[in-house]
């Protein structure tokens, strides 16, 4: 079975941002706030049809929050995100995961919105690479998740119909995205996140620990 990860937020832990939003912002909770203004960058590029690499997204988005909240960002700060951003933790439960599925021969790929380059560095440090058969990126179409392009790429990759995918993510907007696009979808509830429960369809499945999610998505 053909299992697609995102990666930020649902393999990764971007709470491990905190200390450096508390230090810009006097609250970590900025952190939150930074990554929903990133979102709406790469969704207003998406729309305008103009692709940006995902750092200098995240860079502008940290400018835009200095500016909303009166903070001076400094060029070494929008670095210094960036280098963090690459050096996330994995969640507690996406190694054992990950590994129970590679065990059970299913095919796992990571489609991320960040570089492929960056993807690559992000899930090495991690310890979450060797799981993968493939990690894929948006940069490869020019478009950002949520648009059917990313999705239908992961599905060309492997020579499949999108329907024989099951897309993992964290984000609503990711697996609504998936959804349209014809892949099945399963929601990881990490901290702070959640789906509309009058969606219908969207997910498939879901679940707080990642583990019994893709038991759940697999055992059909």
């Amino acid at each position: 079975m053909h299992l697609v990860f995102d990666v930020n937020e649902t393999l990764l832990d971007t709470g491990a941002l905190d200390p450096l939003f508390k230090r810009w912002f006097g609250t970590d909770a900025a952190r939150s706030e930074w990554f929903l203004t990133l979102q709406e960058t790469w969704m207003t590029a998406n729309l305008v049809g103009e692709f940006e690499p995902f750092a200098d997204l995240a860079r502008s988005a940290l400018r835009q929050l200095g500016a909303k909240h009166g903070v001076a960002i400094a060029v070494g700060d929008e670095q210094e995100l960036v280098e963090a951003i690459l050096s996330l933790p994995a969640h507690a439960d996406s190694a054992a995961a990950l590994a129970q599925l590679r065990e059970h021969g299913h095919t796992l790929t990571a489609l991320t919105n960040s570089a492929l380059k960056a993807a690559h560095r992000q899930l090495d440090n991690a310890g979450l690479s060797g799981y993968f058969d493939a990690i894929l990126s948006v940069e490869s179409v020019g478009r950002y998740k949520p648009s059917p392009e990313p999705y239908r790429h992961a599905a060309s990759h492997w020579g499949v119909a999108t329907a024989e995918l099951i897309m993992i993510a964290a984000h609503g907007w990711d697996l609504i995205g998936a959804n349209a696009a014809g892949l099945r979808t399963g929601f990881i509830a990490r901290p702070g996140k959640a789906m509309d429960p009058q969606l219908g369809d969207v997910p498939d499945w879901q679940d707080d620990d990642l583990a019994r999610l893709v038991q759940r998505a697999v055992a059909q």
